[in-house]
């Protein structure tokens, strides 16, 4: 594993005052310059194209990425995800055990489909400790509809029956959860940045960011870029936008949990007529996808839709005062 520690004036070219620079634009770590682009790098330093490809070498040597791996090597490497439970048996059962660390999961559904009190739920569990379904760890949560309540975090706190375990008072868990509002696209993906930026500054702290939730995803892209014109920009910015929250879950070993809207497809006559918003770009950037609908009785289903290793299937779970339940 690279050694997370290493500074940016490790690298040869890079002094000081680039450095600073570097870290100002959000590349605070070897591993975030390893894995950048040459002109998004030059861009941020405000060197020449030619040097920023030095510096990446260099980087992709000292963090020890960008070669070929065995696969023994990346068996090894997949022990450091980590699963973070529902604490819903079945539900964890369908995610394999949890949702991992270093992917994005998504949940898409209509209104009301519980996508915001799994969000919500999330968060505290995150803080729980390891040994109980939890990541020990902090939660940065972007909230573009106005949906995060602290009011449900205190329920869900309450709700927390763990034999054996002690909870802590309500607002150590709630100042662990850092809440941004996002505005628009542009802020929204600005806070992306922030969230890196925390995370790096909480990484050797007692709860370092192990969640990362944007509640929801596609809304202000959505209103923004309406009509077929707009389509590939907006593309092209969600694109960038999955890419940027893939490199902070995968740099810091947390989870990405972003909710989506989903429209409807009048061409479907048969079987479920909706799909999520935001087409191929978000289903390939997603590692995890599941569909959120209700049922009879107050209950809610979830449908792994897709995922690189687990098969499809369902679970079912209820949204009660105290949380998700079985």
């Amino acid at each position: 594993m690279p050694n997370v520690s290493m500074d940016l004036e490790d690298l040869p070219g890079v002094g000081p005052t680039t450095a600073d620079k570097l870290r100002e634009a959000g590349y605070a770590t070897v591993e975030g310059i390893a894995t950048a682009s040459p002109a998004d790098l030059a861009e941020a330093a405000e060197i020449g194209e030619s040097s920023a490809k030095k510096i990446i070498k260099a980087a992709r040597e000292l963090a020890d990425i960008g070669g070929f791996k065995t696969g023994v090597a990346v068996l090894e490497d997949r022990k450091e995800v980590k699963k973070l439970q529902t604490l819903v048996p079945e539900f964890d059962a369908l995610l394999g055990g949890g949702l991992e660390t270093k992917s994005i999961s998504e949940f898409y559904g209509e209104f009301g489909s519980g996508k915001s009190q799994i969000a919500h739920q999330m968060a505290v569990n995150a803080q729980l400790p390891e040994e109980l379904g939890g990541l020990h760890g902090s939660c940065v949560y972007i909230d573009t509809e106005n949906t995060f309540r602290p009011e449900r975090i205190e329920q869900m706190v309450a709700g927390l029956e763990i034999p054996g375990y002690d909870t802590p008072p309500l607002m150590e868990f709630l100042e662990r959860i850092h809440v941004a509002k996002g505005y628009t696209s542009d802020h929204q993906m600005l806070l992306v940045d922030s969230a890196r930026d925390l995370a790096n500054e909480m990484k050797d702290s007692d709860y370092p960011v192990r969640l990362i939730i944007i509640d929801s995803l596609t809304a202000h892209f959505r209103a923004e870029y309406a009509g077929r014109g707009t389509l590939s920009v907006r593309q092209q910015k969600l694109n960038r936008h999955m890419y940027d929250l893939a490199k902070i879950a995968e740099e810091y070993n947390a989870v990405a949990l972003v909710t989506n809207q989903v429209q409807s497809n009048p061409g479907v006559f048969f079987g479920d007529p909706t799909k999520p918003i935001g087409g191929n770009i978000v289903g390939h950037a997603a590692k995890f996808r599941l569909y959120l609908r209700k049922s009879k009785g107050g209950r809610r289903i979830a449908k792994l839709v897709d995922s690189p290793n687990l098969p499809e299937g369902e679970a079912a779970f209820v949204v009660e005062t105290s949380g998700l339940k079985p």
